[in-house]
Formats: structure tokens, sequence, C-alpha cells
């Protein structure tokens, strides 16, 4: 792909940091006048070799300075300048650089990340976390790599071959042409090396995301891998990711590899050129020797690092696989959630109505179909079923992890498609059966339930929450206490702990709509009941839906809506169904 293609990774990233357009100029402006600094003491010698060989005949002299003592004086003092300059410059550049690379890394991946939370439910789906971690770490520290080291290096090759070849167009346009034969066969065989390589170094970074949703996969995993002494397989598996990571790598690193040996013989080529032709000139009393001493030197300047042009290429198409991933996720489409009408929370009734709704997930077959239900505010509704009749799928519509195929999901009268994301689900409580707790502590994990309100929680606006769970007791029983450290998804705690914090969690969140998917389904009677106390409490004033299998879960209902093949077959008053639970 060429460079001019909008879709080329480079042109995108430039797209994406053009906020940092002051700071790359800076960092553009240091490396080049580095490079310059970097050329000029081979000039100097030149002129200094011209001097001791004409003296008051040197080409100084005829710049008004005849004293030859007075000319290595002043090609003394500009040496100084020259390297102290080189020598500032690059301090300059390497800092400007790195705090570029730094800043753009850390926005990136912030970015990318705060992306990635805006994407619908059925994008997780079709990609794993190891994935999608691979991307929001590796990726963007490939890229930070590039731009610590290959930009700078790029641009200074660029520098170099321009500056060196004013230089020698200005000294010797014959041997400027004939040194400058093998540039188009190093440009060429540049531009083939990133047309064959791109794919390669695709493959490369879609093999490492392979290795690490394997990993991911697998650390989650680890009881289960245990119990069923699995260890040998899991390792064989992750060997034959790596061998294919290795495979594609090493697929990678042979195209590179040859290409250094083509561009060190063109360059050698033109460093010859330079040798032969410019000392039979310099013989022939057609050219003087600190010219030819100058076009000596400057084109190893000129010719050498384009040997170095392998490795920055190997390490521009490994960043720009890697900046290509970035982008596409950023590329992703989600839903607009600063769209749509603004909803405050004390204007939320909480009366939630289910009109017609049909769903499908992505290929597969509908899991509702015209679904009608009207939940009234404060009441509490239970929807019942089998395994797989839809149930917990009609949560997930209210809370717009997915959108309807057909009908709406009303509250208080507004279709929820109308409102703003953010504010709706500020609306909503949501306790799953499959309990997800943050590595940190007891108190951290409940109080994640106040995100989004002004304030942090008081400790004792947490252990009120724990209490009304029924969750308080067992909490202070821990060895720290409320400073408990439940480790990774909360592993350090039984089933039930980890429900009772989790709704501990939804009530300190204290917003008008409570929503429980199968929370007691995994938990033991005990649990149960104390999940049970509590919602005899939490549900008073609030909607509430219960999404449950075992009818005890659901016997202070309101209302009772059985659910079957993705219809609803079934509708229960209170009493009604009080009635039929006792019979």
């Amino acid at each position: 792909m060429s460079l001019l293609d909008p879709r080329a990774p480079l042109r995108r990233l430039y797209r994406y940091g053009f906020r940092y357009r002051p700071q790359m100029r800076w960092a553009i402006f240091c490396s080049i006048m580095n490079k310059l600094c970097d050329l000029a003491p081979e000039i100097l010698i030149g002129a200094a070799v011209d001097v001791v060989v004409r003296r008051d005949q040197s080409f100084l002299a005829s710049l008004g300075l005849p004293d030859p003592v007075l000319q290595v004086g002043l090609l003394g003092v500009l040496t100084l300048l020259v390297w102290g300059g080189e020598s500032l410059f690059q301090y300059l550049y390497q800092l400007a650089w790195r705090r570029l690379a730094q800043t753009m890394q850390h926005e990136l991946r912030l970015d990318a990340f705060a992306h990635v939370q805006k994407l619908d439910m059925g994008f997780f789906e079709d990609r794993s976390t190891g994935s999608l971690v691979s991307i929001l770490n590796d990726d963007i520290n490939q890229l930070e790599r590039f731009l610590d080291n290959g930009a700078n290096q790029i641009l200074q090759i660029t520098t170099g071959c321009l500056g060196v070849g004013i230089v020698f167009f200005l000294l010797q346009p014959t041997i400027a042409l004939l040194s400058m034969l093998p540039m188009p066969v190093i440009i060429i065989g540049s531009i083939w090396f990133q047309g064959r390589a791109e794919p390669l170094y695709a493959e490369v970074r879609e093999k490492a995301g392979l290795i690490s949703a394997r990993l991911a996969n697998s650390l989650t995993g680890i009881a289960t891998i245990k119990s069923y002494t699995a260890e040998v397989r899991e390792s064989e598996a992750l060997g034959a990711d790596s061998q294919n990571y290795r495979a594609a790598n090493g697929e990678a690193i042979k195209l590179s590899s040859a290409f250094i040996p083509v561009v060190r013989m063109a360059v050698l080529s033109g460093f010859m050129v330079t040798l032969v032709y410019g000392g039979w000139l310099t013989l022939e009393d057609k050219l003087a020797v600190g010219a030819y001493s100058v076009l000596i030197f400057l084109s190893q300047r000129l010719l050498w690092p384009l040997t170095e042009m392998g490795a920055t290429v190997d390490l521009y198409q490994r960043a720009m696989a890697s900046t290509r991933r970035v982008l596409d996720l950023l590329d992703t489409q989600a839903p607009a959630d600063d769209h749509g009408t603004p909803l405050a929370l004390a204007d939320v009734k909480g009366d939630v109505r289910f009109d017609a709704v049909s769903f499908a997930y992505a290929g597969r077959e509908r899991v509702l179909e015209a679904v009608s239900a009207h939940i009234p505010a404060g009441t509490v509704a239970a929807f019942i079923g089998t395994t797989g009749s839809g149930k917990s799928t009609l949560a997930k519509l209210l809370m717009r992890f997915y959108e309807p195929s057909q009908g709406q999901v009303l509250l208080d009268g507004q279709p929820i498609s109308s409102l703003r994301i953010r504010d709706l689900r500020r609306a909503i409580s949501f306790v799953s059966q499959d309990v997800f707790l943050f590595d940190g502590t007891v108190g951290e994990n409940i109080a994640y339930g106040a995100v989004g309100r002004a304030g942090w929680p008081t400790q004792g606006d947490i252990e009120r929450a724990a209490r009304l769970a029924e969750a308080h007791e067992f909490i202070l029983g821990l060895p720290q206490g409320y400073d408990t450290l439940v480790g990774e998804r909360g592993q350090k705690l039984s089933g039930g702990q980890r429900q009772r914090l989790s709704l501990a969690r939804a009530i300190l969140k204290d917003a008008p709509i409570l929503v429980l998917d199968e929370a007691t389904s995994a938990v033991d009677n005990e649990t149960e009941a104390a999940i049970q106390r509590s919602l005899e409490t939490i549900a008073v004033g609030r909607t509430t839906l219960v999404i449950a299998h075992r009818l005890t879960t659901i016997r202070h209902a309101d209302q009772v809506f059985t659910v079957e093949d993705g219809r609803i077959v079934e509708v229960k008053g209170k009493a009604e169904w009080h009635g039929s639970a006792e019979a």
C-alpha cells in the first residue's frame, strides 16, 4: 500500500496525531539540525586539508582570510561549535521524540480503551479478551518503539542524503551523478521490501494476539485446567501458537535480513565511484585535494547509513502493522452515547414497558419474538422460564447492551433508544449471576457502585450497603475486614460471598430500577435466604426485575411472566401467583 493512500497506516497515524503537530515539528527540527551538524565535520576536515595543501590559495583564503594560521583557528572554532551543536540537538531530539512517543502512547491507549468500552456487547462476542489486550498493550508499545528510534532514523537518513547530495553537486556534479546511481536501486528495493513485508508483519501481529488470547484464556480458567489435569494439553496448545508466531516472524526476519546485504552492495558501488573516479580527477588536477577529501568522507556519510535502512524499515513495518490494528479498533463504529435526550436521575419513576420486542444475536435464530410486558413503577416483576428461553436477554435489552431487532423498550413512556445511554444505565442497578469483582479490597468493590455519583462514598455508606445485602457479618470475619483483598475476579471469596458483595454494590448505587439476573442461581440456601431478606427491604420504592428459575426467589413478586421459546406464555398477578404457588 502506497504511503499516499489515505488508508496507509502512517497517514492515518498522522491524522490521529494532528493535535501533536507542535511537538512533531520541534522533534523533526531537532533531528534535522543534529544531522546537519553531524555532516559538517567532514566538510571542515576537507577545508583543513585544503588549507594545509593550498595555504593562501585555499577556499577560505578566497573568502578574505589569507593567513593559513587564522584559517586553521577559524576551522577549530567552527569544529567546536558544530560538535557542541550536534550534542545539543541530539539531546533535544531524543528528549522530544521520547516525550512525543510517551504522550502518544499514553493518549492512544486511553482513547482506544475508552472507545472499546463504548462498543456494544456484540463486538466482544466476536473477539477474545487476549486479542484486545494485545492491541491495547503490545501494539501500542510497538508504535512507541518506532517513535522513540525509527522516526528519527528515517529523518536523519533523508536529511543526510539531501545534504550530502547538495554538497556533491556543488563540488563535482559528475561524481554526484555517478555516486548516486545506486540510490534508485535502494529506493526501489525499499518500496519492494515494504510491499512484501507489510502482510508478513500483519500476520506476526495477529499471531502475537492469538498467544495473548491463549494465555489470558488459560490463566482465567486455571482451576478448570487443574481439575481436568490438562496442564500438558494447554502447554502443547500454547506451544503450537508460539510456533506459528515464530514461523511468521521467521519469514519476516528472512526478508529483512536479505534486504541489508543488497543495500550494502549498492552502497559499495557508489563509494567505489567516488574513490576511483574522484581520485583520477584529483591526480589530473581537475579536482582539489580538499574537495576530494570532502567527497570521500561524505560519500560514506551519504551511503553507509543506508545500510541501516533494513533495520529501520523493519521497525517501521512492525510499527505500521501494529498501528493498523489499533486504528482499526478506533474506527470500529460505536453507539453514540453522547446523543439522545438527557435523563435526570431524580426524574426517573421506573415504569418499564417491553413493546412487541423481538431480538436475535448475530448469526443466530431469534431468541425473543414479539415480547410485550409492562412493569409499573415501584413494583416487583419476575421472569421465569427454562435456560435459553430468552429471559436474560430482556435485561440486556433494558440495559441497551443490545438493540431490539423489532419493537421497543420504554422507560417512563420514552423509548430508551432516544435516551442518552450513560443516563439510562445510571438509572439501573444490575446484578448478574456472573459476578465480577475487581482485584482490590472488599470496600473498594462495594464502593464501585458509587462511580458516577458526586463524591466518593464514606465508610458508613459502604457498611450500610453491606448490611442491607447481609454481607457485613462475613466481611468482619475476613482477615482485614473491609480492607481484605478479594483477588482477581474475587477468587479469594466463595460464590455466595461474591454475590452478596455484588448486591451491596448495586444497593450503594441506589438506582430507581434494580435488575437481578439469576442472582441466586449459583448460591447456597443460606445465601439465597439472605438475598431474599435483602430484597424485601431494597425493593421498596423502586422497580425491580427478577430473572430466575427458582420459584422461591420470586415469592414477593407483584407479577410473574413465564417465558418459553422467546415468548411470554403466561402472566400472573400477585394474588393469582401466590394462590397457584400455595396450591
